[in-house]
């Protein structure tokens, strides 16, 4: 959960110093190509273009071919429905009915949610749902000022099965990264 929290919190050096040592010891290339593409729905492509771009070479360093296998699993046609199942899955039904009820502009961000967020990333392959909802956690949790995303994925960690000593630690490792403040 370290990058999650790195990214979240902007810590590109200590993101290079880790990104060695976790493919010194076998850590899977995918595994942290995905982190950063699901960083990307969250902390937007400004925040993360630079991590993809140190990544892929220091991958390279390590002798990772790139580009690596594609890991997308929905399509123009079926990231909405995928994605609003995976909400549900994650969040309870009332997801479902966000999309239709409420103010116009709300509607469209919650479209957008669904299709982008969780349709176009938490259904890749190369991380579970596990791995994906502490991930998010950690995005949220370091860059302090997102209370109710927090409350939203601390239900979804519950929700997936990541249990109470999984998510403390998580949130410790978090703090130690990004600062108590902001966790």
């Amino acid at each position: 959960m370290y990058p999650g929290a790195l990214f979240g919190c902007q810590g590109m050096g200590e993101f290079q110093n880790m990104l060695h040592a976790a493919l010194n010891i076998g850590v899977d290339p995918v595994a942290i190509k995905e982190t950063i593409y699901q960083a990307t729905a969250y902390l937007g492509i400004g925040r993360t273009c630079d991590f993809l771009i140190a990544a892929n070479g220091i991958m390279e360093q390590h002798g990772v071919r790139l580009p690596l296998a594609p890991q997308a699993s929905t399509n123009e046609e079926t990231r909405f429905e995928r994605g609003l199942a995976k909400q549900v899955e994650l969040f309870g039904p009332d997801m479902a009915k966000r999309q239709t009820d409420g103010p116009a502009l709300r509607r469209n961000i919650n479209r957008w949610l669904a299709d982008n967020c969780f349709g176009d990333y938490y259904t890749r392959n190369g991380l579970n749902g596990q791995e994906r909802e502490m991930i998010t956690f950690c995005f949220f949790l370091a860059q302090g000022g997102c209370e109710n995303q927090l409350r939203g994925h601390t239900a979804g960690n519950f929700g997936v099965g990541n249990g109470k000593e999984n998510f403390t630690v998580s949130w410790s490792s978090a703090c130690h990264i990004s600062g108590i403040p902001a966790a």
